[in-house]
């Protein structure tokens, strides 16, 4: 189960706050419910957005993890996604924790502005 702690954004370290302005600008491109950015173990950054088709949907989460996956990516060590809900699915932390399982998930609203972020349980 994770861990939801505030964090000022003033405290994030750039790569964490690279991939909140890459979410934050795919989601300005599309005009899409939410954006998400994530950052392989390698360094690689990978973004998506809400996909609302008749015959497919994702979360934007899961866009950008598939994004990654079809890459090559087989690890992730951060993601972000910036939306006006509030909150991240159970579908997206998982598609995360997969590749992933400390990964922290970077919660911002639509200015950029990081509001939480959920770590698995036990974890700093």
């Amino acid at each position: 189960m994770p861990d939801t702690t505030d964090l000022d954004s003033a405290d994030l370290d750039p790569e964490d706050a690279k991939i909140v302005t890459l979410a934050r600008s795919a989601l300005a491109r599309t005009g899409a419910q939410e954006g998400a950015a994530v950052r392989d173990t390698d360094g690689r950054t990978y973004t998506g957005v809400t996909v609302s088709l008749a015959s497919l949907a994702l979360t934007a989460l899961q866009a950008a993890v598939a994004a990654a996956v079809a890459s090559g990516a087989t690890g992730l060590e951060a993601a972000a996604v910036v939306s006006g809900s509030g909150a991240v699915d159970a579908a997206s932390l998982a598609a995360v924790r997969e590749l992933g399982s400390a990964a922290p998930v970077l919660l911002a609203d639509q200015r950029g502005v990081v509001r939480s972020v959920l770590r698995t349980a036990g974890q700093a």
